[in-house]
C-alpha cells in the first residue's frame, strides 16, 4: 500500500532572494585588525584569559621550579629520562617565565586595558552629562504613572516639581529641573551609575595588581638567610643563601642594612591533649639598623608579621636547631668548630645533619646523620623524638674519609653529602695503614636557627 504526498516548494521571496545574492565586503587587514581587537578586549575574552592564566599556572606547583631549586629540577630531570627532558623543552620548570606563561599574562593585561579603559571614559561621560529630556508622550515609555493635582489645591506647577525633585535626591537621583519658571515645567531623573563604578574600580585594581607583579620580576628580588643565634646579616649578595633577581635586578638596588638574630623563641603547647608538644608561637627579636651609622633598632619578628627595613620585608619562613661541634683530625687539630644547621625532616624535630671538614688532615672527613631534640631508644634499639624541646639532644653521626669533592668546582648543596661519597670509616678506628691520631668529634649545647627570607 502506497500514499502519494504532493509537497509544494516554498517559493522565495524577494528579500530572501536578495540576501542570497548579496555578497559580504571583504574585511581586508584593517578590518580583520580591528574585529581581532574587538574580540580581545570584550570582557567575556578578559574572563577567559583570566581562568586560563590560573590553569597555566598549575604545572608551577606540580613540577619544580629552576629559579626557587635548581638542584631539585637536576634531579626530577635524572630520575625521569624518559620525559623529564620533554618538560624543560616545554619550559614546565621555568612556568612563571616561560612564553607561553608570558604570553597569556601579556594578553590579559592588554585584554583589561582595552576593555577598561573605553568604558571608564564613555561612563564618565555619562555621569557628566544631563539627565534625559521629559517624553511629550508619556504612554510611549514600558512604564509610567500619573498624578492629578486638584485645582483647588492651589500648588504652583513650580512648587510641586521643585517638591519633587527634592524628594528625589533624597533617594540619590541625579536631578535637573527645566522650564521651572514656565508654564509646563518639567525634572529629569536618573541614578545607577555607582553599579557601573563598582565594576570599573575591580578591573581598575586587578590591572594594578598585574602592573605590581610585574614590576615586581623585573625590579624586585627575594632572598633567604639561615640565621643561628648570635649571627648577624649585612645586605648584601655574598651574604645570601639563596637569592633570585628580577630581570632587570642591579645590585645597587640593594640597602646597606645589616639585622642580628638575638634570640629565638618557640612556645609549645603543653595543656592540649591532642596536640601536646606541637608548636604555637614563634618570635625572633632581631636588632636591626637601616644603615652603617644608623643607631641600632630592636624589633620582634613573628609569622606572618614582617620586619619592614630599608625598603624590604623581612619575613620569618622557618626554624629548627643547629647544634654546636667541635671536630679534630687525625693529627689532633681542631678542623672545625661552630653551630651546624640541622635540616628538619620529620616530627618533633627530627633534623638531619651533614657536616663538610675539608680543612681536616690528613684526609678531608665528612659526618652524616640526624639530631634528636628529645632522644628515646625503642626495644628494637631504633632512636627517635618523643619531643621538640631540648630535653635529651642526640646528635648520631655516620663519619667518612676521603676527597669531599669541594676543589672540583661542582656546586654542592650543604644539606647533602654529594654524589660521591668519601670511603666509610669508623670514627673510633684509625685509619689503615697511617698512624695518626683518631679524629675526635665534640658536642656543645644546641643553639637556636631561624630561616629569614627577604
Amino acid at each position: 500500500m502506497s500514499e502519494r504526498v504532493n509537497v509544494k516548494k516554498k517559493q522565495a521571496t524577494p528579500v530572501a532572494e536578495a540576501k542570497a545574492e548579496a555578497a559580504l565586503p571583504a574585511l581586508g587587514p584593517r578590518g580583520m585588525l580591528r574585529w581581532a581587537w574587538t574580540q580581545l578586549t570584550s570582557m567575556r575574552t578578559a574572563l577567559f584569559l583570566l581562568l586560563l592564566l590560573a590553569v597555566a599556572a598549575v604545572p608551577g606547583s606540580l613540577f619544580p621550579q629552576r629559579p626557587a631549586n635548581p638542584s631539585k629540577v637536576t634531579e626530577y630531570i635524572s630520575n625521569n629520562p624518559d620525559y623529564g627532558k620533554l618538560l624543560d623543552s616545554l619550559q614546565l620548570y621555568d612556568v612563571y617565565s616561560s612564553a607561553w606563561f608570558s604570553a597569556i599574562y601579556l594578553l590579559l593585561f592588554i585584554s583589561l586595558i582595552g576593555c577598561v579603559v573605553p568604558r571608564a571614559i564613555a561612563h564618565y561621560k555619562a555621569m557628566r552629562s544631563q539627565p534625559p529630556r521629559t517624553p511629550q508622550r508619556l504612554s510611549r515609555l514600558p512604564e509610567y504613572g500619573t498624578l492629578v493635582i486638584p485645582a483647588n489645591a492651589a500648588t504652583p506647577a513650580s512648587d510641586a516639581i521643585n517638591g519633587a525633585a527634592g524628594l528625589l535626591r533624597k533617594r540619590g537621583y541625579r536631578v535637573e529641573v527645566r522650564d521651572a519658571d514656565g508654564a509646563l515645567p518639567s525634572l529629569g531623573a536618573e541614578r545607577g551609575f555607582m553599579k557601573e563604578v563598582g565594576n570599573l574600580v575591580f578591573h581598575t585594581s586587578l590591572i594594578g595588581v598585574l602592573v605590581s607583579v610585574a614590576a615586581g620580576g623585573l625590579f624586585g628580588y627575594s632572598g633567604q638567610r639561615i640565621l643561628v643565634e648570635g649571627d648577624t646579616f649585612v645586605n648584601t649578595l655574598v651574604g645570601y643563601d639563596q637569592f633570585t633577581p628580577g630581570t632587570n635586578f642591579q645590585s645597587s638596588q640593594l640597602s646597606r642594612t645589616r639585622s642580628s638574630l638575638d634570640k629565638f623563641n618557640i612556645t609549645f603547647d603543653r595543656e592540649s591533649k591532642g596536640k601536646f608538644g606541637q608548636p604555637i608561637d614563634f618570635a625572633a627579636t632581631v636588632t636591626t639598623k637601616e644603615n652603617p651609622d644608623a643607631p641600632p633598632k630592636q624589633e620582634l619578628l613573628k609569622v606572618n608579621d614582617p620586619v619592614s627595613l630599608g625598603g624590604t620585608s623581612i619575613y620569618l619562613t622557618g626554624n629548627g636547631y643547629a647544634p654546636v661541634v667541635t671536630i679534630r683530625d687525625g693529627a689532633g687539630n681542631v678542623a672545625m668548630q661552630g653551630p651546624v644547621v640541622a635540616k628538619l625532616q620529620g616530627e618533633n624535630y627530627y633534623s638531619s645533619v651533614v657536616i663538610k671538614v675539608p680543612d681536616a688532615q690528613p684526609d678531608q672527613l665528612g659526618f652524616v646523620g640526624f639530631f634528636l631534640p628529645t632522644a628515646f631508644v625503642t626495644d628494637k634499639n631504633v632512636s627517635f623524638s618523643a619531643d621538640p624541646e631540648l630535653f635529651n639532644p642526640q646528635l648520631t653521626l655516620n663519619s667518612y674519609y676521603g676527597d669531599l669533592g669541594l676543589n672540583k668546582g661542582t656546586p654542592q648543596n650543604v644539606f647533602e653529602p654529594g654524589r660521591q661519597e668519601p670511603d666509610a670509616a669508623q670514627c673510633q678506628e684509625p685509619r689503615r695503614g697511617r698512624h695518626h691520631a683518631r679524629p675526635r668529634l665534640q658536642l656543645h649545647p644546641a643553639g637556636r636557627q631561624g630561616q629569614h627570607q627577604l
